[in-house]
């Protein structure tokens, strides 16, 4: 187990240094390390500036989709689970649409991750309600009703783009933002980035033992002392809360809360308390790993984040099903 730890964490190592090297202008590792140092030159001062808060923040935006991916997976019991199945992109999609149409005089970067924080919350409670939780609904209603409601907001989403855009880059910016794309934050931004995810993490971990219950069945779960209807409510209300904070600073990213969980799940196994840290540590080195190509491939152009990890996340998809239909 200590050496497994070892291997994840040299990986991640390992992907931020690629991630610090990549970019329109490659910067090799002597000059990483020289910018580490302290050292004042204009590509030092550039690096610290722009591109480790954008690595720092791509990880804790993984670390958050694999948290959330974790966790879905484990309510619905399916592995084929995604973040995205409650709706919580679509209101993200929408709020980012309000914020990038319809200017409100207020810092836009922060008006864009709060509108999608709102948007995201806002859409799994509808999911919630739709599906009938107070009625005790299962988890197979919830993902029905989800599916509906992301549709509806995808059709809410497209028709404020046709009657708000005009000939500026406001369309551009709300489609860029909804390919997904990690936002390069401040430094103050980046604290509060972090600081919600050491939360998220913490909130996460106390649901490891009632997702390990949950996995035996509603009646094995109940027979432990679990409510299983009302630990599936508050287990997706935080899921959503941890997705809807990783879509505010990084748009919509597909794939990563289907990947990590599963590749985790192979390592460690299924008991939760190892398991969602390993999705967290997981999911951090695919977007960094992801967000660094996004930056690289095809300079001065960068190829937005959501693309790149769908050219993995598709076949990977394919593959898991493949799996499960095997006889």
């Amino acid at each position: 187990m200590g050496c497994s730890r070892l291997l994840l964490g040299a990986a991640l190592l390992g992907s931020l240094g690629f991630a610090a090297s990549a970019g329109h202008d490659w910067a090799t590792p002597a000059a990483v390390f020289r910018s580490l140092a302290g050292d004042d030159s204009l590509q030092s001062q550039l690096l610290i500036t722009w591109r480790y808060p954008r690595i720092l923040a791509a990880a804790l935006v993984g670390a958050l989709l694999g948290l959330g991916g974790a966790i879905f997976q484990g309510v619905f019991r399916n592995p084929l689970a995604e973040p995205y199945l409650l709706g919580s992109s679509g209101g993200a999609a929408v709020g980012a649409t309000i914020a990038l149409l319809m200017p409100m005089g207020l810092p836009s970067q922060w008006l864009l991750a709060g509108l999608s924080f709102l948007g995201a919350w806002g859409a799994t409670w509808l999911v919630l309600l739709v599906g009938g939780w107070r009625r005790g609904a299962d988890a197979a209603h919830l993902l029905l009703a989800g599916v509906a409601i992301a549709a509806m907001l995808g059709a809410v989403r497209s028709f404020m783009m046709l009657a708000l855009s005009d000939d500026t880059m406001n369309l551009q910016a709300v489609l860029s933002w909804t390919l997904g794309g990690i936002q390069t934050p401040s430094w103050w931004g980046l604290l509060l980035l972090g600081g919600l995810t050491v939360v998220a993490l913490a909130a996460v971990m106390t649901l490891a033992h009632g997702l390990d219950l949950l996995g035996l069945g509603d009646e094995q779960a109940h027979a432990f002392g679990l409510q299983p209807e009302r630990f599936v409510r508050w287990a997706v209300l935080i899921a959503s809360a941890v997705v809807a904070v990783a879509v505010a600073w990084g748009g919509l990213v597909a794939f990563v809360g289907l990947i990590a969980p599963h590749v985790a799940r192979w390592r460690c196994g299924p008991r939760h308390r190892r398991l969602l840290p390993e999705s967290a540590a997981i999911g951090a080195i695919l977007v960094v790993l992801c967000d660094g190509l996004a930056r690289s491939v095809l300079p001065p152009a960068e190829i937005p984040l959501g693309l790149i990890t769908a050219v993995f996340g598709g076949p990977f998809f394919l593959f898991v099903l493949a799996r499960r239909r095997r006889p």
